[in-house]
C-alpha cells in the first residue's frame, strides 16, 4: 500500500506538471498573438518554476536503488585530531541540519557525545523524508577540512578528517529480524545537556546485538522508553547496513571487484585556506563558495554524484 501510494503521487506530480506546461504554452500563443507585452514577466516566472520543478523531478528519477525512497540516519563521527576534528564534526552536522531544513525535511537529533573542549565526538540525527537517503547517500565517507585553526595559539593550518555514515531507515520485522533474546540492553545516565531530571536518572539506553557486537545508543531524550525506541531504530539501520555490505561484498567478489574497507581515502576536501575551494573527489566537481557548502547548499555535489552512479552502472 505504501509503495502504490508513492506511485500515485509520482504520476498525479507528472501529469500536473504537464498540465501546467499546456496552460503556459496556450498563455505564450495568446500573447504573441494579441501582442501582449505585459504578460512577459509573468510568462518568464512561470517558465522558472516549471524548470526549477523539473529539474527537481529529473533528479529524483535517478533515485532507483531499493531503499532510495526512504528516511535516512545519518551518523557523524570525529577522526584523530582531537578538539580540531570535533568542531570539524559539529560543523558537518550543522551542514547537514541546514540542508535539512532548506529542503523542508523534518530532522532528530538521536544521539550525540559531545567534545571535551568544543564541538562533537559523534552524533546520529534523523532525517525524516521521501527520498532523503537517496539523496544523502552521497555523504558516505571521510570528509576532509584544511584550515587555519582557531584552537591554536599560532594560528598554523590543520587539516581533520570525520568519518560520515549514511543508513537507510530499516523496516522492523521485514527487512530485518531480531530475535530479543540477542540483545543486551543497559541504562546509564546521560552525559550531554538536557537538564538535571536527565543526569540524575538513567534515562540513556545501550542496546548491543550479541551475534554481530553491533551497539547502538541514544541519551537525547528525556525518558528510558524513547532512547530504547530511538537506538533500536539504529540498531535496525546497522543490521540493514551490514546486510547490504555482505551482498555488495559477493558481487564484488564474483565480479573480481575490489571493495576498500574502513575509513579509506577522503571523498571531498573543503579548503578554507590558503584559498576557498570545496572539491568531490569521486565526481571531480567543486566550487570556491565553501561558505555556502557549509551552510547546507549540497544539491549540486548530490546531483554530481547521483549522475556518476548512472554512469557508472552503464
Amino acid at each position: 500500500m505504501k509503495k502504490l501510494e508513492s506511485q500515485r503521487e509520482s504520476v498525479f506530480t507528472w501529469r500536473s506538471l504537464e498540465g501546467k506546461a499546456r496552460e503556459l504554452s496556450l498563455l505564450l500563443d495568446l500573447a504573441i498573438e494579441s501582442k501582449d507585452h505585459s504578460l512577459k514577466a509573468e510568462i518568464e516566472s512561470e517558465i522558472h518554476k516549471l524548470t526549477t520543478q523539473l529539474e527537481e523531478l529529473e533528479t529524483r528519477l535517478m533515485l532507483s536503488g531499493e531503499y532510495d525512497a526512504r528516511s535516512t540516519l545519518l551518523a557523524i563521527h570525529a577522526g584523530a585530531g582531537g578538539t580540531e576534528s570535533q568542531d570539524w564534526a559539529e560543523m558537518l552536522l550543522r551542514m547537514y541540519l541546514r540542508w535539512a531544513e532548506q529542503h523542508g525535511y523534518q530532522t532528530q537529533i538521536l544521539d550525540l557525545s559531545p567534545g571535551e573542549e568544543a564541538g562533537i565526538k559523534s552524533a546520529t540525527i534523523e532525517v525524516i523524508g521521501d527520498y532523503t537517503y537517496g539523496y544523502l547517500k552521497s555523504e558516505y565517507g571521510v570528509h576532509r577540512l584544511v584550515r587555519l585553526s582557531p584552537f591554536d595559539a599560532d594560528r598554523a593550518r590543520h587539516t581533520s578528517f570525520v568519518l560520515v555514515e549514511v543508513l537507510p531507515e530499516a523496516e522492523k520485522d521485514i527487512d530485518v529480524k531480531i530475535n530479543p533474546e540477542d540483545l543486551k540492553i543497559e541504562t546509564f545516565r546521560s552525559s550531554g545537556p538536557g537538564g538535571q531530571h536527565m543526569q540524575k536518572t538513567s534515562t540513556a539506553v545501550r542496546i548491543t546485538h550479541i551475534p554481530t557486537g553491533i551497539v547502538a545508543t541514544c541519551q537525547s531524550q528525556r525518558s528510558q522508553y524513547q532512547n530504547k525506541e530511538s537506538a533500536l531504530k539504529v540498531l535496525y539501520a546497522r543490521l540493514l547496513q551490514q546486510e547490504q555490505a555482505e551482498r555488495e561484498e559477493e558481487i564484488a567478489r564474483l565480479k573480481g571487484k575490489r571493495i576498500e574497507a574502513g575509513w579509506g581515502n577522503q571523498i571531498r576536501s573543503y579548503v578554507l585556506h590558503p584559498y576557498k575551494m570545496v572539491k568531490d573527489h569521486r565526481t571531480g566537481y567543486e566550487t570556491s563558495n565553501a561558505t555556502s557548502v557549509l551552510d547546507g547548499e549540497l544539491d549540486q555535489f548530490i546531483k554530481a554524484f547521483l549522475r556518476s552512479e548512472i554512469g557508472e552502472e552503464k
